[in-house]
């Protein structure tokens, strides 16, 4: 599958928790840290994503926002 985002990290999944039609997948990233990940409950099934698998994350922001207080 060819993407136009340049920002892929391997991963594995921490934790799903499924809603109605939503469902959050945590990422634990290699250095301890995680990302999270929003999607229907279709897409998961779709991808049949479990607890302990493997993933790479894949992220394309239009911005980037820094914020100093």
């Amino acid at each position: 599958m060819k993407y136009g985002a340049r920002n892929k990290i391997k991963g594995k999944v921490k934790k799903i928790e499924e809603g109605n039609i939503m469902c959050e997948v945590l990422v634990e990233l290699p250095g301890g840290g995680e990302m999270t990940s929003v999607m229907t409950m279709s897409s998961l099934k779709e991808l049949d994503l479990k607890v302990g698998e493997e993933v790479k994350v894949v992220a394309k922001a239009v911005n980037v926002l820094l914020v100093k207080e």
